[in-house]
Order: structure tokens, then C-alpha cells, then sequence
């Protein structure tokens, strides 16, 4: 079995599992059915394609909060294209500046794959909903031989450089981790795809558990130092020096 890493960072990121009418709510971390459509658009997988779509769910997922960011809520009107009519008002919330980890667990040859589909995309990815492109490149990595909480373990911390130094004091930080459950233990969450497609939208209970994962922090101050440091050699007073005329 391998684990494939992905980064998950934008300006705004949605992923909505209990979203209905004109409310649309976001999670506090991306969700298995955004990701699982994120890979599946990679591919360029159809949307009516229950079979391709049974194959990636099939996958075990796991995120990391690397950056939790904070929720923002849109106000949105529209009218049709076609009638001109008001359409109904609708709430739209997002995460802002956030940042996150997500990782699958599959075999060997259906992660590779999907590694390369995400470098040479189908469609283009996004973070939950279409206005929320990523800000980085997706793919992290391919871990062999391991599971989704050592390969996140491996993983260093993605957070942005500003809010890595907000956290200089600490050379270790803890970051929350909700893993896929196999026993059906934990809490539950709707966002196990079982069909994509706009005639039949479903989605199936999943379990998940929620702990810790410990990563060093590259800003700390208390990180040790590396070997002796020597001070370069400097006089200031030679420039005063008279030259021999």
C-alpha cells in the first residue's frame, strides 16, 4: 500500500457536507467526497462514471490541520442568465487562509497514477467549489510502505511562513488529525461519495477519528543550533589606517 500527500492552500477553500438550498455551509477540514472529486476532475473521470468513482472511494483518507484559517461568509445575489428573474438569496460560507494536509491510502499503482494526473491535469483542480483555486501546486508526495498517520507524520508543516513565526516559542507543534476509521468507531460524517452525478447526487455515512501529530517547527527559537558558531572577523577601525604615501 502507498499514501499519496496533498497540499491543500488557497486564498479560500469550501467543503460542504450537509450544504442545502441557499445555504451553504463549509467544514471546518476538507472532506473525502471535495478531495475524492478533486482527483477524480484530475483524471478527467465523468461525473456519471459510478464505476471509476467506486475505485477512488474505495481509498482511505486522512487530513491534517495545518492552518485552520477563518470562516467568512458571502452574501450572493444572481438573477437568470436567460429570464432575467431574481434567483433566491443565498449564504455562502468559506475558509479563509487556510492550509491542510490531506493523504489517500490505496495501492501502489492506483496512487501513482493518480499522482500524475495531478501534475498533468484533466480539469483543473480546486479547493471544494470552483471560485477556490489552489494557491500551490496539489501533490506533496508518494509514501511506500506506510500509513496515512505515519505519512502525515512525515510530512513538514505547510502552514505559511507568517503563521509558522507566530509560533516561534514552541519547537514542536500539534496539529489535529482526523483519520478514516475502518471499525465504524468515532464520529460521523456524510462525505463517503457513492455518485456523482447531477440526476442522482449521494453520499454515505463515514467514520472518522480525530487526534495529534506532533512536526517540528522550522521557526522555532529553541530549534538547537546546528554546530559551534564563530563571529566573522570584522576591525572596525581599519579604515582608519593611513596609507603609506
Amino acid at each position: 500500500m502507498s499514501v499519496l500527500t496533498l497540499l491543500l492552500a488557497g486564498p479560500l477553500q469550501s467543503w460542504g457536507a450537509s450544504s442545502r438550498f441557499v445555504r451553504r455551509t463549509t467544514e471546518s477540514a476538507p472532506t473525502k467526497s471535495g478531495v475524492i472529486g478533486l482527483l477524480a476532475s484530475a483524471q478527467g473521470t465523468d461525473r456519471n462514471d459510478d464505476v471509476g468513482l467506486a475505485r477512488l472511494a474505495g481509498l482511505r483518507f486522512a487530513v491534517r490541520i495545518d492552518q485552520p484559517g477563518t470562516r467568512q461568509r458571502d452574501f450572493q445575489t444572481a438573477h437568470h442568465a436567460a429570464t432575467g428573474k431574481a434567483m433566491p438569496l443565498t449564504e455562502r460560507f468559506y475558509l479563509s487562509d487556510a492550509v491542510f494536509v490531506a493523504a489517500v491510502e490505496g495501492d501502489e499503482s492506483l496512487v501513482t497514477e493518480l499522482r500524475h494526473a495531478l501534475r498533468a491535469p484533466v480539469y483543473l483542480p480546486y479547493l471544494g467549489r470552483r471560485s477556490c483555486p489552489p494557491a500551490r501546486p496539489v501533490d506533496l508526495a508518494v509514501h511506500s510502505g506506510c500509513g496515512l498517520q505515519e505519512a502525515l507524520q512525515r510530512e513538514p508543516w505547510q502552514a505559511a511562513r507568517w503563521y509558522q513565526r507566530m509560533r516561534r516559542s514552541d519547537a514542536q507543534v500539534d496539529l489535529v488529525t482526523l483519520l478514516e476509521t475502518q471499525d465504524g468507531t468515532g464520529d460521523s460524517l456524510r462525505d463517503q461519495p457513492v455518485s456523482f452525478s447531477t440526476a442522482h447526487r449521494r453520499h454515505a455515512l463515514r467514520t472518522y477519528t480525530s487526534t495529534t501529530i506532533s512536526v517540528p517547527n522550522p521557526h522555532s527559537l529553541k530549534a538547537p543550533a546546528t554546530g559551534p558558531q564563530q563571529a566573522p572577523a570584522h576591525d572596525p577601525f581599519s579604515f582608519l589606517e593611513a596609507e603609506d604615501v
